[in-house]
């Protein structure tokens, strides 16, 4: 198994962390309690689990650092934007190297789960783009993957759960990013 260099997770990233919770901005789960997000493990990666967080305390978290981050957590942010805008996004998942511990990730992975409404064939501009795999990576440097929720039935978190699997095998920790209402 391949180890990242914790040193992301110990210096930028957990000052970020300290930030956020001085500001008391961690999501508010039913039960009414306020969770950040977990520790990296000691492979770099976030403990197995789809981990709920507003965009904000992502991009606290793993935007920083680098120039290569920075420069992810600025896509990050667009593709969110462009993908709410549509009015259809359900669930907005983000998996891959930009939520671990690798100083300089590749690229910004998400996974879409789109509301059973959503016409793809009535996009234009950005928005058409993003909703084609290989325009989304070229245009936003983000490798995208979308489904209709009813592509997801009947058990929608699998769905979800499904992109913890690592490329070598194994699996590992996501987040999935909660709208602002619910932060």
């Amino acid at each position: 198994m391949e180890r990242h260099n914790n040193a992301f997770d110990r210096t930028a990233g957990a000052r970020s962390l300290a930030v956020a919770g001085q500001c008391g901005r961690w999501p508010l789960l039913r039960s009414g309690i306020r969770v950040p997000l977990p520790q990296l493990t000691e492979y770099g990666e976030l403990p197995l689990g789809v981990h709920p967080a507003p965009l904000h305390e992502v991009l606290d978290r793993f935007g920083v650092g680098s120039d290569q981050r920075k420069a992810l957590a600025l896509r990050l942010m667009r593709v969110y934007r462009v993908a709410q805008a549509s009015g259809h996004l359900a669930r907005f998942v983000i998996f891959g190297s930009f939520v671990t511990g690798k100083i300089d990730p590749n690229d910004v992975d998400v996974f879409l789960l789109m509301a059973d409404t959503f016409d793809v064939s009535r996009l234009s501009g950005d928005a058409a783009l993003l909703f084609a795999h290989a325009a989304a990576q070229a245009h936003f440097g983000a490798s995208v993957f979308w489904l209709r929720r009813l592509a997801a039935w009947p058990d929608e978190p699998r769905a979800i759960e499904f992109w913890q699997v690592k490329r070598g095998g194994g699996r590992k920790g996501i987040v999935e990013v909660m709208p602002r209402e619910a932060s």
